[in-house]
């Protein structure tokens, strides 16, 4: 994985998964058809630390832009929006036991894993490819003149 990932404005990001613009939600697709979804590092850092993560269980039907779990965390207690809709096949158990597992490596740790409903036709929604770093660089200029991130 370490040949797909890029660091841009001090942040380290993957370019093999796509990202939703306004959750932070990464989508990386696994072997068989499924997808993992976790927190990329700027969502993580305007979110502040994890204090606890609660995820749909595995069976879970969810649609796109409804919660697949919670969060609560310094400066952020809500909803964690699905990038996708589709049925939850697993849960990183791990995360959820120690969410500071997220902060460890953000582009590893995922949180659940979900079967698809319609990837190539909700896939449109989210940045991928090419369109990552320019997004991405976009994001933090646009968090610092606001205020939400350090200079």
């Amino acid at each position: 994985m370490s040949d797909h990932r890029l660091e841009i404005e001090g942040y380290r990001i993957a370019t093999d998964r796509a990202y939703h613009p306004d959750t932070h939600v990464w989508v990386e697709r696994l072997a068989g058809g499924t997808v993992r979804l976790g927190l990329d590092p700027l969502g993580l850092e305007t979110m502040g630390t994890l204090a606890q993560l609660a995820l749909a269980a595995a069976g879970t039907v969810v649609e796109r832009g409804e919660p697949f779990g919670t969060l609560e965390a310094e400066k952020f207690v809500g909803p964690l929006e699905s990038p996708l809709s589709g049925s939850v096949v697993a849960v990183n158990d791990a995360v959820v036991d120690e969410p500071r597992f997220v902060h460890d490596d953000p582009l590893a740790a995922w949180l659940v894993e979900l079967a698809p409903a319609d990837l190539d036709a909700e896939a449109s929604a989210l940045v991928a490819g090419d369109d990552i770093a320019a997004w991405f660089a976009a994001k933090v200029a646009d968090y610092r003149l606001k205020g939400v991130l350090a200079e």
